[in-house]
């Protein structure tokens, strides 16, 4: 089916409450921002571009700095891979623990999930009757379907829990005004797996989608967020875990051709799931798709600040020095994830050796660093106060099916050598035999570090976090900032922290969202 493409259309904005739409109309590129004329609830769900338009607008959060730019990643800044990196009250607040959920870093997120979940719940309303190709409807509702547990994914992994999950809004009931937290946080699991199923059987494998397609929901991605599901649902019933086998094992027996990246070249082929490039690779399963107009604002902010005078980097988010060491020697991972003094890298077509006067751990994440090492204008956005790229951003890869499976196998007290082995070919690591979870667990860390999949949310649902976070996180200071060469100490860079395992494991939901909904506040926060 021909559809326009989300990289291609201008999205729209669905209205967060009842059915009324809000739309600047389409146009064919992302630079023509004329708006095009307003359309309403009457004239709008009439024609197949109607609905192709509705369902571009799932993917608006794509660009917004405060989801998968850097709102989301104030979390994964709580993990003991990275500090903060500059000084910010609100975000320490957060990495400390004691925020309350009204910081302006994470504000947002918790209301904007649920706007996906009301424009998905307007589609599913809508599109049924309209009279269209059965090919575009099935498409656009499985967008819907996969957009709204995906979205739901998110919420209940950071704000539900055993005591309570949080409100259930569908399309039978999106027109109520009041909503009650479920009691437990498997009610969403369960509300997310249906979702998740009926957008597997409506979306068609992503290796039939042509290149203006590519970017959208596929049959692959709504069997990988159902492996997620059933990751977290395994905290509360064991029973899950041979759901996360079956939902991995879909992914790779899909017929798509899901695999990993390895030419048999350990030391840069991981590093190459992160080039543009390989946006669509055979890795890739669900990204945030990005390009030098719109789209995430991430490998920018992990840049040095202000970019050595070149470009506006905003030099946040600093490896630790327990990440640095966390590798193993001989994973090429470890050079392909982490910039450290003297490591020699190209910026701007030159290479140069690596320095800071910016990093409070003498590191700098070097894993989307690959649209820098072009002339500023091919893959940059000229623009350093919004400085997306052409790379797009992983939420979920290859990597993680095989991990996700190993460790469901491991839990069973089955084998999941297989899968990890895998993992580790590609790093140029040996195999291994009889593989446990401490096994498992180095290999998420080396795999995962500065990406999305969430070592904190890892941490949390193995029981870690509070011993993890106890211990003080350290770095080098380098006694000349500017010379690659300078000899360094070891210095604590943040000092422990009391993480409360019965509070900490979920996040504040925001005041003004617990003010609008009447609901209550996460135990403890």
């Amino acid at each position: 089916m021909k559809t326009p493409s989300i990289k291609k259309y201008k999205y729209i904005t669905i209205a967060l409450l009842g059915l009324s739409i809000g739309i600047q109309g389409c146009s064919k590129s992302f630079t023509d921002l004329t708006p095009k004329g307003s359309i309403t609830n009457e004239n709008f769900w009439k024609t197949e571009a109607d609905a192709i338009f509705a369902s571009n607008g799932l993917y608006e959060h794509f660009n917004d700095d405060n989801m998968f730019g850097r709102g989301l990643f104030w979390f994964i800044n709580a993990s003991d891979d990275m500090v903060t990196g500059r000084t910010d009250a609100g975000s320490a607040a957060v990495r400390n623990f004691t925020a309350t959920g009204a910081e302006s870093r994470i504000n947002s997120m918790y209301k904007k999930f649920y706007q996906i979940i009301q424009r998905a719940n307007t589609i599913i309303t809508k599109v049924p009757a309209m009279s269209i190709s059965d090919n575009v409807k099935k498409h656009v509702l499985g967008q819907a379907y996969f957009m709204r547990g995906y979205a739901y994914f998110y919420l209940s992994q950071y704000y539900g829990d055993q005591r309570a999950g949080v409100p259930i809004v569908t399309d039978a009931n999106m027109n109520e005004i009041k909503f009650v937290r479920p009691t437990h946080v498997k009610e969403n699991l369960a509300q997310i797996e249906g979702d998740l199923l009926k957008a597997a059987e409506l979306l068609p494998l992503v290796n039939t989608y042509g290149a203006d397609d590519l970017g959208r929901a596929h049959k692959d991605a709504a069997y990988a967020y159902l492996a997620k599901t059933n990751l977290q649902w395994a905290r509360y019933d064991e029973s899950k875990w041979t759901q996360v086998v079956k939902y991995c094992d879909m992914v790779t027996n899909s017929g798509s051709g899901r695999k990993l990246i390895n030419t048999g070249k350990p030391e840069t082929d991981f590093a190459s799931v992160f080039y543009i490039e390989n946006n669509f690779s055979s890795e890739y399963i669900f990204s945030v798709v990005s390009n030098k107009i719109q789209g995430s604002i991430l490998p920018a902010v992990l840049f040095e600040n202000t970019g050595y005078g070149l470009y506006n980097g905003w030099g946040y988010f600093h490896p630790t020095l327990e990440l640095y060491n966390a590798f193993e020697s001989g994973d090429n991972r470890k050079k392909a994830t982490i910039l450290e003094f003297n490591d020699t890298f190209t910026l701007f077509g030159l290479d140069r050796k690596y320095y800071s006067s910016n990093s409070q751990t003498g590191f700098q994440f070097k894993k989307y660093m690959q649209p820098f090492r072009f002339p500023k204008d091919q893959h940059l956005n000229p623009s350093g106060d919004y400085p997306t790229s052409d790379l797009n951003i992983p939420l979920i890869r290859y990597a993680d099916i095989l991990l996700m499976k190993a460790e469901a196998q491991i839990k069973q007290g089955k084998s999941g050598d297989m899968e990890i082995n895998l993992v580790r070919n590609r790093a140029g690591l040996p195999a291994i035999s009889g593989a446990t979870m401490v096994n498992l667990k180095r290999e998420r860390r080396s795999e995962f570090a500065a990406e999305y999949t969430d070592r904190h949310s890892d941490l949390v649902r193995w029981g870690d976090a509070q011993a993890a976070y106890a211990r003080p996180a350290t770095g080098r200071q380098h006694i000349a900032k500017t010379d690659p060469t300078s000899s360094y100490t070891i210095v604590q860079v943040w000092p422990a922290r009391t993480f409360n395992p019965a509070i900490h494991h979920v996040w504040p939901i925001p005041p003004s969202d617990l003010s609008n909904s009447g609901i209550s506040q996460n135990e403890g926060w």
